[in-house]
């Protein structure tokens, strides 16, 4: 009887500092297979739900990759970054004491529903076939058109000012570094993201994933005892 070609799904909280493909590429050294990839980037400073996907399973990344996420997170008010997080070095922007829980929730009404986002400059997105964030460590600027994205929820959880505690769902293609961006636009004071984790994917939650070195213990012992 043929057997049945392997494909399996794996629900990992990507480690902090870790980039996706780090994820994958541990994956791939553990099972020893070539068919391994992530349905979805998170950046290296964000944590949380990863979908790695295996063998016949990476077919499925497609549609993965097109479901609402959710996520949760810090943003800082009164200052801004190149990237929009903390990959590049603080910029002090504008005063921002005197906002208040109103004008936040305010200019977050304003990003919520559909709306056209601009990517920030630092993210893998190509323009005239090259990543735009080359183009941006090199210094130079590159014109990025707008894009349709849905925010169906932007929950302010806690603000203890200038931090802005947050919970976001919304559809595939959102950067949640724009939406730092932007709020900090329309607040006048600037705005950076200092947190993000990744709560769901579509039906799948962050409390159903498995600690990287743990998924990769078990790989090895389920792979030596086929052995």
């Amino acid at each position: 009887m043929q057997q049945e070609p392997y494909g399996e799904v794996f629900l990992i909280n990507k480690p902090l500092e870790w980039t996706s493909f780090d994820v994958v590429k541990k994956v791939r050294n553990a099972l020893r297979i070539k068919k391994v990839g992530h349905a979805g980037t998170l950046d290296p400073l964000a944590t949380g739900l990863l979908i790695v996907c295996a063998g016949r399973k990476t077919k499925s990344i497609e549609s993965y990759m097109g479901q609402e996420k959710e996520y949760t997170g810090v943003f800082v008010i009164g200052k801004t970054t190149e990237s929009f997080d903390l990959e590049h070095p603080v910029i002090e922007v504008a005063d921002a004491s005197a906002i208040t829980l109103d004008q936040v929730k305010a200019a977050a009404a304003e990003l919520t529903g559909d709306i056209l986002q601009i990517p920030p400059m630092h993210s893998a997105i190509k323009v005239d076939g090259k990543r735009v964030y080359e183009a941006a460590r090199k210094g130079h600027e590159v014109k990025m058109d707008p894009r349709p994205v849905s925010v169906s929820t932007f929950e302010i959880t806690k603000f203890e000012n200038p931090e802005v505690h947050f919970r976001i769902i919304c559809s595939k293609g959102t950067y949640i570094r724009s939406l730092a961006r932007d709020l900090g636009d329309i607040l006048g004071v600037g705005a950076y993201m200092s947190a993000l984790c990744r709560t769901r994917i579509g039906e799948h939650s962050l409390e159903q994933a498995e600690e990287l070195d743990l998924l990769i213990q078990k790989i090895k012992e389920r792979r030596d005892e086929n052995i």
